[in-house]
């Protein structure tokens, strides 16, 4: 048998792998504390960011740059690509269905241990598929003792994931659970790889085919993911938070009654005035000053003799005043 190393470049791979996974975690809790704060559409969306995040950066990458640590002495490793990159997929979509399944369930202890079941299977398929995407000349094999220890550990780690994100709100006490899920992942995964035993194989011939280094294929993805993982930290750092959703709910649900209450109040007003008869095209006398009663007066043709005249009816001279010009 030959001696297998995990940490080959000492404890750096386990300290970033630890980080970036608690990172990871950290972001799909905060995710699911918004999530809970939401309903349909947008809670689904909320739920899918907490799977991209949890599955991507808090279980594919660090699984990833723990085994950049990974080596057997006098062996070159390679990674098929294809079957890395489906072990990335399967460990979104199965971290996604357990939080779904607790994301629109009621309340129990049913939904969390289903969700938390799946998760578990599911992180240790991704574990052991990415295993299977090494390619080395030697024959490896497993302790399948430890091998079932890893997977009790990955489905205890997602049932408390999961329990954490539905009993955790408060910033703190999310970092808390975070650095908790993170030690749980790890562990996970070094127990998965402390089964592994390599054994000598003369005249094994190993594919090459789809393949690529560590340094080559794994780092540059690992750092684009990272980079991924900030762009959520800064869209949950700038997004309101779930007291801030609720609150605005809340408010948005006031604002709602109060306008439902002022159109029922505007209708049976409607309906007051529509059971008084009135003619068609009828509207009330326009309301008129008081004016005190005066003595009738005949209409007169000529304005009077303290009467200017006017541009229509210009005044003419009365007739006392048309003889004095005629006695003249």
């Amino acid at each position: 048998m030959i001696h297998v190393s995990n940490f080959s470049n000492g404890a750096l791979n386990p300290a970033l792998s630890y980080m970036v996974s608690c990172v990871g975690c950290f972001l799909g809790l905060r995710c699911t504390t918004r999530a809970r704060a939401y309903q349909g559409a947008a809670r689904a969306r909320w739920l899918t960011l907490a799977a991209l995040s949890i599955g991507t950066t808090g279980i594919w990458v660090m699984h990833f740059i723990a085994m950049l640590g990974f080596a057997i002495p006098g062996e070159t490793i390679r990674y098929n690509v294809p079957v890395t990159i489906l072990s990335m997929v399967i460990a979104v979509a199965v971290v996604g269905i357990g939080v779904f399944i607790v994301g629109f369930s009621q309340a129990g202890n049913g939904p969390l241990l289903l969700g938390g079941t799946i998760i578990g299977l599911g992180v240790a398929s991704m574990h052991y598929l990415g295993m299977g995407a090494v390619r080395v000349d030697a024959s490896l094999s497993y302790n399948y003792g430890l091998v079932a220890a890893s997977v009790i550990i990955a489905v205890i780690a997602g049932t408390a994931a999961l329990w954490m994100a539905l009993r955790l709100d408060s910033v703190w006490s999310t970092f808390i659970a975070s650095l908790i899920a993170g030690v749980a992942v790890n562990g996970m995964h070094y127990t998965g790889m402390a089964a592994v035993q390599a054994h000598a194989a003369p005249g094994l011939v190993v594919s090459t085919a789809d393949t690529a280094s560590a340094t080559a294929f794994l780092l540059p993805l690992i750092l684009g993911l990272s980079g991924v993982g900030f762009i959520f930290s800064a869209l949950i750092a700038l997004s309101p938070t779930a007291a801030e959703i609720v609150e605005e709910g809340e408010l948005m649900k006031r604002i709602g009654q109060s306008q439902a209450t002022r159109a029922a109040q505007a209708a049976q007003a409607a309906q007051g005035q529509a059971g008084r008869y009135e003619p068609r095209g009828w509207q009330p006398p326009p309301s008129q000053p008081y004016q005190p009663h005066q003595p009738y007066q005949a209409p007169r043709d000529e304005p009077g003799p303290d009467e200017p005249g006017s541009l229509f009816r210009p005044r003419r001279p009365t007739d006392q005043r048309l003889m004095l010009v005629i006695s003249a």
